[in-house]
């Protein structure tokens, strides 16, 4: 296969290396993306409509509670070989930066040691009045389809809210930064999982790309981001991360 020879051949030269991923690197763990219709009890609600402000606001209980139910959800799944991958990427080229759209924590598990989460993460609750940053509870594991009432906050009283960016909130503006700044020094950017769709992130590749970097796609479907990628790997994170690492650093 060309392309992965050539993008091993790339990734193996690269000084610095920015590991961009999207929803579809943890769907294959079993999380389930924005775009997944919901099912059994919570069937009846539309995800993008419960992770609003407004949403929080006009019920918390049912809010926090699907989001501790998402939360329940990704403890119980595990990193994939895709995620186990990057953390490889990390450990032959050091001066890799993760950079994920994602809220959960399997990049973390996985082995990779700071990864910025653009879209905040769903292990990091904040008060919603104050923003102190908040201790994440033991999970209850609520019923699929039940309110929770949130925590107060120890400092201001206030309610706890998930610690993830909400459709019509900015990103966090620290890790936007770094993630722009990895973006303009890399030499090579793969981009793993994501639809290229979800604005500011889907920037992250065009940057690189215009600074000169080598994009590298992995995704079963084609996507906006083929216009900049430089090389696509058609195929899932878990089953071509593995091969171009073995092709980049081949065990004697």
């Amino acid at each position: 296969m060309d392309e992965l020879h050539d993008a091993a051949a790339a990734l193996a030269k690269a000084r610095t290396v920015v590991v961009f991923t999207g929803a579809g690197m943890s769907a294959e763990s079993g999380v389930p993306t924005f775009r997944d219709a919901l099912t059994g009890l919570w069937a009846r609600y539309d995800a993008q409509a419960l992770a609003t402000p407004q949403a929080f606001a006009d019920d918390p209980d049912l809010v926090w509670g699907w989001y501790e139910w998402r939360r329940s959800l990704i403890e119980r799944v595990h990193p994939n070989l895709g995620h186990e991958a990057v953390a490889a990427i990390e450990d032959r080229a050091p001066r890799t930066v993760v950079v994920t759209q994602n809220v959960d924590d399997l990049h973390e598990r996985a082995g990779s040691r700071a990864p910025i989460h653009l879209h905040g993460s769903s292990f990091a609750p904040r008060c919603a009045g104050c923003s102190r940053p908040a201790p994440v509870t033991a999970s209850r594991e609520p019923e699929e389809g039940r309110r929770l009432a949130p925590p107060r906050c120890g400092d201001c009283g206030g309610l706890i809210r998930p610690g993830v960016v909400w459709f019509g909130e900015a990103l966090p503006g620290d890790a936007l930064e770094a993630a722009v700044q990895a973006a303009t020094e890399c030499d090579v950017l793969l981009t793993i999982g994501t639809s290229g769709l979800v604005h500011p992130a889907a920037e992250i590749p065009v940057v690189a790309a215009r600074f000169g970097a080598t994009v590298i796609q992995v995704n079963p479907q084609p996507t906006p981001l083929d216009e900049v990628a430089a090389i696509s790997l058609h195929g899932t994170a878990a089953t071509v991360l593995p091969a171009l690492v073995a092709a980049a650093w081949p065990t004697p």
